[in-house]
């Protein structure tokens, strides 16, 4: 008898079944809520597969986003150093101009009625033809930072001299035109001195002289042509091979003249103090580099003559400053505007000094080179 009603009853339960997989799904909302609730759950004798809740989705994504990111290999010190100088290659390159206008005036090392010395930052020129964002195009901007942002300011700013791309340190801008000429005309006669620190690869011999080579520009041949600076010397070794001859000098060769100081030397590199008494493209680069064949770090231009590729590394500094040869090409050319003095001007003398930029400083620590206290330096 109970066996008789549990089989009507599962034939009741079966023919329920049936009847309301027959009927109308429901329209309204409530009643679909209603359905989806009493659909059989994952792993039922159905085998259907259950539909992705948006509750279900939503908490599938919070557990990816909690879980630990240590399935990634963490970075070498390599690959972090690597990181660090393509970020900084790239810092302050295609930025908005009023991002990089409040960069220079946090900058500002010094600034009187006639003059302002900022700290140019690596990378950014000082003018560029394309329309980029160089320090030319920032200057309204921030002639109108330096006077508060006042409405009616009609200051403006000019560049003074000339500062590479890659060249970081202290730059020179004058209030007006008149006064730019005015400084163009003292730096003429030798009374506008600047002082340059550069870190390169080998120890000049003897550790201070003076480099007076003549620099012209060549053309480099080969797979890929282009144009270099390159040495014009006007002496060249005798026929005897016992004495060296004067020869007519080039007339597009342009007279170049630079002062150089070993501070400090370790690791096989050194850190330089350079004083060019002329104006020459490239000349502190190229008398370093084809002059005393110590190239600067990062000089990818002026350490292979014959061709155009990152310069060429030994493996004690490779090691020493953390990477790769095939990674080198991020490394940055070691150029610091150091120290910049106007002599004879109607005031007391202007003399200000750079700090050091944080890559420079990592690099000096990274070859154990050491550079003078404040006090000491001249």
């Amino acid at each position: 008898m109970n066996s008789c009603r549990r089989l009507a009853c599962s034939d009741f339960n079966s023919g329920l079944t049936i009847a309301f997989s027959r009927v109308k799904p429901p329209t309204n909302s409530r009643s679909r809520s209603n359905a989806a609730a009493a659909k059989p759950a994952t792993g039922s004798d159905t085998g259907e597969k259950p539909r992705l809740r948006a509750i279900d989705l939503a908490q599938k994504v919070q557990q990816e986003k909690s879980k630990p990111q240590s399935e990634e290999p963490p970075l070498s010190g390599q690959q972090k150093r690597v990181m660090e100088l393509k970020r900084f290659s790239l810092q302050l390159q295609h930025v908005h101009p009023n991002v990089l206008a409040k960069h220079l005036h946090r900058g500002v090392l010094y600034q009187d009625k006639d003059v302002v010395v900022i700290n140019k930052p690596y990378g950014v020129p000082v003018r560029d033809d394309n329309g980029a964002t160089s320090i030319s195009s920032v200057l309204p901007v921030l002639s109108k930072m330096m006077d508060g942002m006042k409405i009616k300011s009609d200051s403006q700013l000019f560049p003074c001299l000339k500062l590479e791309k890659e060249t970081t340190g202290a730059f020179m801008l004058a209030r007006s035109e008149k006064i730019v000429e005015h400084i163009l005309n003292l730096n003429r006669n030798n009374q506008v001195q600047r002082k340059y620190w550069v870190i390169t690869v080998g120890v000049p011999v003897p550790s201070q002289g003076v480099i007076d080579i003549p620099i012209i520009e060549r053309e480099v041949t080969g797979s890929r042509p282009h144009y270099k600076m390159a040495l014009s010397p006007l002496f060249r070794m005798n026929d005897a091979g016992d004495g060296m001859t004067k020869v007519r000098a080039h007339r597009q060769a342009h007279p170049a003249v630079t002062k150089y100081r070993v501070l400090d030397s370790s690791s096989g590199c050194s850190l330089v103090e350079l004083q060019p008494f002329t104006g020459v493209k490239h000349q502190m680069r190229v008398h370093m580099a084809l002059a005393l064949t110590c190239p600067i770090l990062g000089d990818h231009k002026y350490s292979d003559w014959n061709k155009l590729a990152p310069q060429k590394l030994p493996e004690r500094v490779l090691e020493k400053l953390g990477l790769e040869q095939r990674k080198i090409r991020y490394l940055p050319l070691h150029v610091l505007a150091r120290q910049m003095m106007l002599l004879g001007t109607n005031r007391a003398d202007i003399s200000v000094s750079c700090p050091l930029p944080k890559y420079f400083i990592q690099t000096l620590n990274r070859l154990h080179l050491t550079f003078p206290d404040e006090k000491d330096y001249k």
